[in-house]
């Protein structure tokens, strides 16, 4: 685990399980939100966004959290050795999108650029939700499923089983 691509729909605690991920195996975190967006919710241009992206994928050793783009995402999965999906039932998404929203007012969420707009960025999450979910999420795991003989899969479909998958990595690193 070298090259690790962390991805899903929005709320599914994408940030929280890379932060832990990076902690855990010493790979250094690009979290893609705080790389696209500037403090107070400013985003750079797409060029900026892409060339600081195939940086990125240029060095040997990453975690990288978030969606990007369509133009970054496919080429970031072809890159990673391995591949984190979380794949949680919806209502958890939706439910985590609003916790989110309501623990934003008093502690900015993790992996949020500085002074980000809680409120709109919710909303879009609640947008996002619903069309990631009909429109790409069945596209990550046709993927997944194609890339299981080359790269290594950890496909989380429960909260229960980011914990096993914690422990998993965790006893792999001893």
């Amino acid at each position: 685990m070298k090259k690790v691509a962390v991805f899903g729909n929005t709320g599914g605690g994408k940030s929280t399980l890379s932060r832990r991920l990076s902690e855990i195996t010493g790979l250094p975190l690009y979290i893609l939100d705080k790389i696209q967006y500037q403090p107070g919710g400013a985003k750079i241009s797409d060029e900026e966004y892409q060339r600081i992206h195939a940086e990125i994928l240029a060095n040997n050793q990453w975690i990288i959290d978030g969606f990007g783009s369509m133009e970054t995402l496919w080429p970031r999965l072809n890159e990673a050795d391995s591949l984190v999906f979380i794949d949680l039932p919806l209502y958890v998404h939706f439910w985590w999108v609003t916790k989110r929203l309501i623990t934003g007012y008093f502690q900015p969420p993790a992996g949020w650029p500085e002074n980000s707009p809680i409120f709109s960025s919710s909303l879009n999450s609640y947008r996002v939700l619903w069309l990631c979910y009909k429109y790409l999420t069945p596209k990550y795991r046709e993927y997944i499923a194609q890339a299981e003989s080359s790269k290594k899969i950890y496909h989380i479909r429960s909260v229960q089983e980011i914990g096993q998958f914690f422990k998993s990595i965790e006893s792999q690193n001893k």
